[in-house]
């Protein structure tokens, strides 16, 4: 299929940007990567009329570190997150993440505030940004505001971004030098998850940031005190409890929940001391 007709405009600052979502609201989609939106161009899924190129705009790239906190750009790919060595310091969670993310050409256009914004449940970085206790810059013509990750995710698709606003940059408070993985399993290399888990350990505290089990990347707080503890059975207990997958071609609720177990336990056995 080929997508239905729509104007096309390329912006080079945000300031064209809010401009263009000003005139066009819900009407216009923005172009980042390209990844999730094309194939929903081509099956019609979705129909702008404006489609908005933003990969032109300066300010929507780089990564930086100053006062503790690495500050990513939300136009920064994939394969340049995976390689970024401030992110591999202060961020490590998000190199890690990279190489699960589908496959080599995706990374090579993806953007991480398109696979923040767009909220799939199954995706990676989503979930790692609230296992890193992220905040979100978002702008628009009236200014920058701030949401915490865990208040950004909505529901299926659904973000905190409002129609004339723009995700343009991902902070994260610097977690140097803390043990974290990515654990997923998927029918094959490059599908999306059918179970994933990002943890971060954060001082005494750790967070569990789950994907592929529900309408958007879910924490379980009390698999989290029980793992923390020392508690691995509890955990796991606790987190069969918390998640609520659904069913569907992948299988029944009760796979995820074995899976999440047996997920878990390899988490705690990469964060070390159990």
């Amino acid at each position: 299929m080929k997508p239905a007709p729509f104007a096309y405009a390329r912006a080079t600052t945000l300031d064209d940007v809010f401009a263009a979502l000003a005139r066009h609201g819900d009407s216009a989609r923005l172009l980042a990567g390209g990844q999730s939106l094309v194939p929903a161009l081509n099956l019609r899924l979705s129909a702008p009329e404006l489609l908005i190129d933003i990969n032109g705009v300066a300010a929507l790239r780089g990564v930086t570190v100053a006062n503790g906190v690495l500050r990513i750009g939300a136009l920064t790919r994939h394969q340049e997150l995976g390689a970024d060595p401030d992110v591999a310091r202060h961020a490590p969670l998000l190199t890690k993440a990279v190489p699960w993310i589908a496959h080599a050409a995706i990374r090579a256009r993806g953007t991480i505030g398109g696979s923040i914004a767009m909220a799939d449940p199954a995706a990676e970085l989503p979930a790692c940004a609230l296992a890193l206790d992220a905040t979100l810059v978002i702008g628009s013509a009236a200014g920058e505001r701030r949401v915490a990750a865990r208040d950004f995710f909505r529901d299926l698709y659904q973000t905190a971004l409002r129609t004339d606003e723009v995700l343009v940059a991902v902070e994260v408070p610097s977690h140097a030098g803390a043990p974290c993985t990515v654990q997923e399993l998927a029918r094959r290399q490059g599908d999306y998850a059918i179970v994933g888990l990002a943890a971060q350990r954060a001082g005494a505290a750790l967070r569990l940031a789950w994907f592929g089990v529900g309408t958007t990347p879910l924490r379980t707080p009390r698999a989290e005190a029980a793992l923390a503890a020392g508690d691995l059975a509890a955990a796991q207990d606790a987190v069969a409890q918390e998640i609520d997958p659904p069913q569907d071609l992948h299988g029944p609720p009760a796979l995820r929940r074995h899976l999440a177990r047996v997920l878990l336990g390899r988490a705690a056995a990469a964060l070390g001391g159990h």
